[in-house]
């Protein structure tokens, strides 16, 4: 007699791919909560198995009793002086709430290293345990959002380049009123001719600040004259660049305002190099307030960004979302302020 067949499964089960690799489902199962007692190449091969049925586990892992939790933080490329503070204080808040924080750069990949599906990346963070994911100047594409979300691991972005969909949770700084400070902190002291130099047009946070440094001009009447607004990247390589670019124009500016500190850096070198003095030929003004400008010299003035509260904030809420609890707003934004040091002064006449 003759059995009606069962429905063809859509998704692949702990048996299929058990089968498929030859081993026991409670040996599987054991891949995907991160157990040590597998042996390497068995556990190699179920790897490869999982990745090859494209499993996805419907449940997060389960951790030992007295399992310490650990949130995963990842870094777009090498940690930097901004990146850094951030860091730093996701790590603090970690140690309070007691939850190891693992520092990552993997995701985008480096050197020769590809790199890795969004998929593999995502399994590879569950079967560790990992309670849920930091990402800082977020290299995540949307494939990484949806293998995070069905591998219900929460995420936090930190001052993303680009602002996601209003579902993912990100902290951030008050950028444009950050921008409009340090313009006017320059128009005050008689500036005029003032530049921008800051990230790809694209990046949120640089659009953000080009606005209020936008805002400020208008609003006091002062021209951006052309070429007086560079892009490139947060680093001090960009402020060395467009900085010399802005100082070789036939009008160049009497004050610049870098996107960062590092920029500001850069900027500072590019007058040098010229034989101009900060800030008695030229005055600049940098954003974050990383350890740089306090080493900087002259110090240098610059909008302080909260970073390690942003990185606090970013763990208790990836904390929270991993507890199911719901946060109050998809994005928040602590806020921004100036710090007045010795790299502005009054224009020179």
């Amino acid at each position: 007699m003759m059995t009606g067949s069962s429905p063809r499964q859509t998704r692949p089960t702990l048996a299929t791919v058990a089968a498929s690799a030859g081993v026991s489902v409670a040996t599987v199962s054991k891949v995907l909560n991160g157990r040590s007692d597998v042996a390497a190449a068995t556990r190699i091969i179920v790897q490869e198995v999982l990745q090859q049925h494209d499993y996805v586990r419907s449940t997060p892992p389960r951790l030992d009793i007295g399992a310490h939790p650990t949130v995963e933080v990842e870094v777009d490329g090498a940690l930097r002086a901004y990146s850094s503070e951030v860091v730093q204080g996701v790590i603090d808040a970690g140690a309070q709430a007691g939850v190891s924080v693992v520092v990552s750069t993997r995701v985008g990949g480096s050197g020769n290293r590809p790199a890795e599906r969004p998929t593999v990346w995502a399994r590879a963070l569950a079967a560790s345990g990992r309670r849920g994911v930091v990402a800082v100047t977020s290299v995540l594409t949307a494939e990484h959002l949806t293998a995070l979300s069905r591998a219900k691991i929460p995420l936090v972005l930190v001052d993303p380049m680009n602002m996601p969909r209003a579902r993912v949770t990100s902290v951030g700084s008050t950028n444009f009123a950050g921008g409009l400070t340090a313009t006017q902190h320059l128009l005050s002291l008689g500036h005029r001719r003032i530049g921008y130099i800051g990230d790809k047009e694209t990046a949120a946070c640089n659009q953000a600040r080009v606005h209020g440094f936008r805002a400020a001009m208008e609003g006091a009447g002062a021209p951006i004259l052309p070429g007086y607004i560079g892009n490139g990247l947060f680093d001090y390589d960009t402020g060395v660049t467009r900085g010399a670019a802005m100082l070789d124009l036939l009008e160049p500016p009497t004050a610049i305002f870098a996107g960062c500190d590092e920029i500001a850096l850069g900027v500072i070198e590019a007058a040098r190099i010229r034989g101009l003095s900060v800030p008695r030929d030229i005055s600049v003004v940098g954003f974050d307030d990383t350890q740089l400008a306090r080493m900087s010299s002259p110090g240098l003035t610059t909008v302080r960004q909260p970073l390690r509260e942003m990185g606090g904030v970013a763990l208790r809420t990836v904390l929270r979302l991993a507890a199911g609890e719901t946060v109050e707003s998809h994005h928040v934004e602590l806020a921004t302020g100036l710090i007045v040091r010795d790299s502005t002064a009054p224009v020179h006449t």
